[in-house]
């Protein structure tokens, strides 16, 4: 995804949701452009967060692909489209899960106290 798929997507998002957006960014090309700082200071409903240069270990995305693995673990799927199925799944059931999403947080040891801008 390049800025322009970033930024139609935060949009996109933030035009569905109506609310603030919190976003925890690695250091990718993308999310720290100038395009891309230029965008987030445009948007006084959009935080964006981001992480130490290479630190997977304090991403909860990672957390959450590690979570959803996990699940897949002894599973023989036959067609892709039907691994695709079970991901989304799990996937969805986990956006109504707020406590384990906090633990993916939590389990980074990062708080969310200060800003940081791209």
């Amino acid at each position: 995804m390049g800025e322009r798929d970033f930024i139609g997507l935060v949009d996109g998002v933030h035009q569905l949701v109506r609310a603030p957006i919190v976003l925890v960014w690695d250091r990718l090309n993308t999310h720290v452009s100038r395009r891309m700082r230029k965008f987030v200071a445009e948007r006084e409903w959009l935080t964006v967060f981001l992480l130490p240069a290479y630190s997977p270990d304090l991403n909860p995305v990672e957390w959450v692909w590690a979570h959803v693995k996990r699940s897949l673990a002894n599973l023989a799927v036959m067609a892709l489209d039907r691994l695709e199925v079970l991901v989304r799944n799990r996937l969805k059931r986990l956006q109504y899960r707020s406590h384990t999403l906090d633990g993916f947080i939590a389990g980074t040891g990062l708080t969310l106290d200060d800003q940081a801008s791209p």
